[in-house]
């Protein structure tokens, strides 16, 4: 140990450029790491304050014929007896509301925006978690009269009534005027890189009379009791469903129920995937520091033949020699590791507090990392070991 220490300290810059290869390969795969970990844990937040255990029924088969994908909005098959239907049955949902948008111009006086105008119920509130900054959300006497009221989104009020409060003043959406009667408090941005305060909720009945004259939803929105409910509460809706749009066992249900849990697994398994794909490129990296190791540790043993013959002539084994070589490898991998480590954590961090990316750093990764590292230096540095080794002690002293 000692001489091997000795002999990196006699070559330190040719050591360090051994170890900037592994510095660079696990900083590089630690950071993969942390960005896919880091994506994957705020997209499950984002759809956990959406409601984990939300339930979402669109019209339509999952698959049309031939496997094509239909379009939601051109079917028809929701209807409102279905709702009610699901009101007075559904035994494993604690909230339920209709859904059907209309997107255009929303404007006030000079200002105007681009936003999405959804009719919801009252419980639309409870199922998608919103919370009333100002004012307060519309009634079920306004469900009735299909009123002319509306709770906008934040970035809403803020481009329509900049320094104002919204809350009693007129908006016009679609030349329909609207009495803002509420603000949402904010959640910002998702994962997805969506505006989640660019919305306006109104009476589901007052988008059907008013604004799109449709009879049927876009979709329904169901919320389970817990999320431990919810495949119970899927097979209870699609039960309910089934025998109110008479549905015979073996032909395709008209309509589509998912759940955010799927949606959840769906977005996991791609970030999993596509963190593997980072991760398998930044480890080829490692590969290139482990063969630049076995090339600096070649020349090491060519420019010390003689040395390795004196030290054979007074005694020294072929195992010690092996063993000097093999330590240096492993000495300057594991270093290199260790650095490599840390760095790949101070760019994390860095790449959350300057460019916010959500970076999160999983303990395996790094434990991981140190074991690889180990395992480059043995496997890298076992080769020019051995060929130290076995030389011939004679030879060696006279090698010029």
């Amino acid at each position: 140990m000692k001489v091997a220490i000795k002999a990196i300290a006699n070559n330190k810059f040719r050591s360090f450029l051994s170890m900037l290869g592994i510095i660079i390969g696990v900083a590089a795969v630690i950071v993969m790491m942390a960005i896919g970990q880091g994506s994957k844990e705020s997209i499950r937040q984002n759809i956990s304050q959406m409601g984990s255990n939300i339930i979402m029924i669109r019209p339509g088969a999952d698959r049309g014929p031939g496997g094509v994908r239909q379009d939601p909005s051109a079917m028809q098959t929701l209807k409102p007896d279905d709702y009610e239907k699901i009101k007075e049955e559904a035994k494993y949902c604690t909230y339920v509301s209709p859904e059907v948008t209309s997107a255009g111009q929303i404007i006030n006086g000079n200002n105007n925006s681009s936003t999405t105008m959804y009719g919801e119920s009252t419980e639309y509130f409870d199922i998608k978690q919103w919370e009333i900054s100002n004012g307060s959300a519309f009634t079920d006497e306004d469900i009735k009269k299909a009123a002319k009221v509306c709770v906008i989104g934040k970035t809403v009020a803020d481009e329509l009534f900049p320094g104002q409060d919204p809350v009693g003043k007129m908006v016009r959406f679609k030349s329909i005027p609207f009495r803002v009667i509420g603000v949402l408090k904010s959640k910002g941005y998702n994962s997805f890189g969506m505006d989640q305060d660019n919305l306006c909720i109104t009476p589901y009945t007052t988008v059907m009379k008013r604004l799109t004259a449709q009879t049927w939803f876009s979709s329904i929105n169901c919320s389970a009791i817990t999320e431990e409910m919810t495949d119970d509460a899927i097979k209870e809706l699609t039960a309910i469903l089934q025998e109110q749009h008479k549905i015979k066992e073996g032909t395709e249900d008209d309509f589509t129920i998912r759940s955010q849990q799927e949606i959840m697994e769906t977005m996991s398994s791609t970030m999993d995937t596509v963190t593997l794909i980072l991760v398998v490129a930044a480890a080829f990296s490692l590969l290139v520091a482990g063969i630049g190791i076995m090339n600096i540790m070649l020349v090491s043993v060519t420019e010390r033949t003689k040395e390795i013959g004196l030290r054979m002539s007074v005694g020294a084994r072929g195992i010690d020699i092996s063993n000097q070589f093999l330590i240096e490898s492993i000495i300057i991998s594991v270093t290199g590791g260790i650095l490599g480590i840390g760095l790949g954590t101070l760019l994390s961090t860095g790449a959350n507090l300057l460019f916010g990316l959500p970076t999160s750093i999983p303990m395996w990764s790094i434990v991981v990392s140190f074991i690889v590292c180990t395992i480059i230096g043995i496997g890298f540095g076992y080769f020019p070991a051995q060929k130290a080794a076995r030389l011939d002690p004679i030879e060696a002293i006279r090698y010029e």
